[in-house]
C-alpha cells in the first residue's frame, strides 16, 4: 500500500464575512430561479457547453475518490429516438399497472403521463451511471463505498451546472432503466441512477405552480 501523499491547500479563497453573506444569497437566487422543464426547444446546444458542465459535476466529492460515476451524453437523433421508445413503454406499464394510487394522485398536479416527447426534443440527454464497483487494468474488480451517495453528490452539481449555463433540465427516471445500458453500450457494473435531460426551454413552456419549503421546516439549529 502506498503511502498518502498530500499537498498545500492553495484553492481556498476566504470572502469577507459580509462578502460571504451576499455571495451566499445571490447563489441561492440563483437556483430559486432553476424550474424543472417538460417543454424543450430543439435549439442545439454546443457540446462544449455540455463538455464543462460534465466537468464540474466530476468535481464531486466521492468515497474514496473513487469517483464511481459515468455520464453518456447522448446527442444523436436515431439513439434519443430509441431511449424514447424505451422509457415510454416502461412509463406506460408504470402508469397503467405499477404504480399506487396514492402515487398517481400525487403526480396528478404536475400534469405527468406516459408520453415523453421531450426524450427526441431536447438536443442532449445525459444518462448518469452509478458505477457499483471499478475495474482495473488487470480485469480485477474494487468495490466503490457510497458509490449511490457519490453519484447523487455529482447529480446535484451537474443540475446547478446547467442552470449557471442558461440552459433548463428534466430529471427522468423511467423504471426500470436497465434499457440505458444495452443502447448506450454500458457494462454490467455500471446502474444508470438517472436521465437528465438538457436543452432550451421552449418559447410556450409552462411549469406548475409550486412552492418550497421554507428555511424552519427543512433545517434545525442546534
Amino acid at each position: 500500500m502506498k503511502d498518502p501523499v498530500f499537498q498545500s491547500l492553495s484553492t481556498y479563497r476566504e470572502y469577507p464575512p459580509e462578502e460571504m453573506k451576499q455571495r451566499a444569497e445571490a447563489f441561492y437566487r440563483e437556483l430559486r430561479r432553476r424550474r424543472t422543464v417538460r417543454d424543450f426547444s430543439d435549439r442545439p446546444v454546443p457540446k462544449q457547453v455540455i463538455d464543462h458542465c460534465l466537468l464540474a459535476a466530476g468535481t464531486a466529492p466521492s468515497g474514496a475518490n473513487m469517483q464511481p460515476w459515468h455520464f453518456a451524453a447522448v446527442s444523436d437523433p436515431e439513439i434519443k429516438a430509441k431511449i424514447r421508445v424505451a422509457a415510454e413503454q416502461e412509463e406506460q406499464q408504470f402508469y397503467r399497472e405499477k404504480a399506487p394510487q396514492e402515487w398517481l394522485d400525487a403526480l396528478a398536479p404536475l400534469g405527468t403521463d406516459e408520453h415523453k416527447p421531450f426524450l427526441e426534443t431536447a438536443p442532449w440527454l445525459i444518462a448518469i451511471f452509478v458505477q457499483r464497483h471499478g475495474v482495473l487494468p488487470d480485469g480485477r474488480s474494487v468495490k466503490h463505498y457510497y458509490a449511490l451517495e457519490s453519484v447523487g453528490i455529482a447529480t446535484g452539481m451537474l443540475i446547478a451546472a446547467v442552470h449557471q449555463a442558461g440552459l433548463a433540465s428534466l430529471t427522468h427516471t423511467p423504471s426500470p432503466m436497465n434499457f440505458l445500458n444495452r443502447l448506450l453500450g454500458r457494462p454490467a457494473n455500471e446502474r444508470p441512477f438517472l436521465l437528465l435531460v438538457v436543452g432550451y426551454p421552449a418559447e410556450d413552456a409552462k411549469v406548475p405552480v409550486i412552492t418550497k419549503k421554507p428555511l424552519e421546516d427543512i433545517a434545525t439549529f442546534i
